[in-house]
């Protein structure tokens, strides 16, 4: 039987390897879809899937443990989003890595198409790293093109766009599963989509629907509507809808452009970008060789332990001989934790057992593109510099999150809290285990008024009310983990 020193020793030893450094951590099996600098443009950037990309290094401990949960997370995601991943440690992918800001392994961050074909949107993930937080978090993403219409809209809705043909899910559902917006997002500007609630009656009989869900395709002109009569899968309705869709636009070929002489700033641009890859090469060498430090220093015992949650590794400081001496930046708080799904806001602050948090309830944005208002963004800075501050101080404080509008929980929590202005921010303080909430009433958000809020909640000052009946989860949520990564969204 081998001991544990021999084990950790095999460990360590295959740490300091470089041998390992070359290879991924992926098999060529895995459900994780694989890139390179090259391919990024092609397979994630021009997609119009949401996708969520891993930068990791073979010798980093946190990527390791993420593998499972990450690789997990991609069944649960097969056919709905591209889970993807990209060695940092090739030397081909420094420079791209390097421009894409990470600082740290393992760094995942969220690429949504926007308007701008080829440019989409790309935010760092923040949530939990388990296979369940990042089902919910990307599902989230998914951008909605269903149109939601009931028997007033209906005519309105059949009219337009008699050019392009139609597709209409009759649902009993009261929500835009994640299989029925990706369809959409696949024909947008092609096919347009709208859903159906099974109250709907006049709709209902006009079409005579009869069972639930039924996918309906008008395909313009005189032609009858055609029925679905396959599997509720993605790729079996893909191939139904391309029957009756539009053609997908051919991309111009462009015609060859005789090579320009080098410019100063082509040629500044190439050397600057040589140096960003040089500077992330070293820093990268240095973060290798800082855990491999690590590991052959405890390399006396070993500990086996269960799948953790990763959180992103030191960043090493590293800069190339030649580079300017850097510009002196703030020191900007981290930003606080979001509460990205439903599960995520009633096991953390809603359920009986959970004491004091600070939500900060964020107004919807109409697309990726649009920024939270000025008073959303100052609420955000004041509470992450009262974070800071009380971290650095040592002293006990209780949690601030922020909920973004996507999160399915925050329209009833509003409601229930008869916060009525969905386009405004709001900072409440919720206490589920004693049953009390307290509201911020004023409009200002600037770090003086809000620290005084939250200096009279620690200090149990001003008035409190009662939450309302139906907002604490009374029962132990149960473990959705696998239940996220087998199923998807019911129509």
């Amino acid at each position: 039987m081998f001991s544990h020193a021999l084990v950790s020793i095999c460990a360590t030893a295959l740490l300091l390897s470089p041998a390992v450094a070359t290879n991924g951590i992926y098999s060529k099996n895995s459900p994780v879809l694989q890139i390179d600098a090259r391919s990024y443009d092609k397979l994630i950037a021009k997609s119009n899937q949401v996708s969520i990309l891993e930068f990791y290094a073979p010798w980093c401990g946190h990527c390791q443990h993420l593998k499972p949960a990450y690789e997990k997370a991609a069944k649960g995601l097969d056919g709905l989003a591209q889970v993807a991943a990209i060695n940092c440690d090739e030397e081909s992918n420094k420079q791209f890595c390097a421009s894409m800001g990470v600082q740290g392994f393992p760094t995942l961050k969220l690429i949504k198409p926007s308007k701008k074909a080829g440019k989409p949107s790309v935010e760092d993930y923040q949530g939990a790293r388990t296979a369940k937080g990042i089902i919910e978090a990307v599902k989230s993403g998914i951008p909605n093109h269903v149109k939601r219409i009931s028997n007033k809209g209906l005519d309105a809705w059949l009219k337009g766009s008699n050019d392009t043909s139609k597709a209409i899910l009759f649902s009993d559902k009261g929500s835009t599963s994640a299989l029925i917006k990706v369809l959409a997002a696949e024909f947008v500007g092609r096919m347009n989509f709208a859903q159906i609630r099974d109250k709907d009656t006049a709709a209902i009989e006009m079409f005579g629907v009869m069972e639930f869900p039924t996918l309906l395709v008008l395909p313009g002109g005189e032609r009858p509507p055609v029925q679905y009569d396959g599997l509720f899968s993605k790729k079996a309705m893909l191939e139904f809808l391309n029957q009756y869709a539009l053609a997908a636009a051919e991309p111009m070929t462009k015609k060859p452009k005789p090579s320009p002489k080098k410019s100063t700033e082509t040629v500044e641009d190439a050397q600057k970008s040589t140096s960003d890859a040089s500077a992330f090469s070293e820093a990268s060498s240095s973060h290798a060789s800082s855990e491999a430090s690590e590991a052959a220093a405890g390399a006396t015992s070993v500990t086996l332990e269960e799948e953790s949650n990763p959180t992103e590794s030191p960043d090493p400081i590293a800069t190339s001989a030649d580079a300017p001496t850097p510009v002196a930046m703030p020191d900007l708080p981290p930003p606080i934790p979001t509460l990205v799904t439903a599960q995520d806001l009633q096991t953390t602050c809603l359920d009986a057992r959970t004491s004091t948090c600070i939500l900060a309830l964020l107004p919807p944005l109409p697309d990726a593109e649009t920024t939270l208002p000025e008073s959303a963004t100052t609420a955000l800075a004041s509470l992450a510099e009262l974070a800071k501050k009380h971290a650095q101080r040592g002293t006990k404080l209780f949690p601030f999150y922020s909920v973004p509008a996507t999160n399915p929980s925050v329209a009833n929590l509003r409601e229930l809290l008869g916060l009525i202005d969905e386009s405004a921010v709001e900072l409440v303080a919720v206490n589920a285990r004693r049953s009390w909430w307290r509201h911020y009433g004023s409009e200002n958000y600037g770090l003086r008024h809000v620290e005084d809020w939250i200096d009279a909640i620690r200090l149990g000052e001003g008035q409190r009310s009662r939450l309302p009946e139906g907002l604490v989860s009374e029962e132990k949520p149960a473990d959705e983990d696998e239940a996220a990564a087998a199923e998807h969204d019911e129509l």
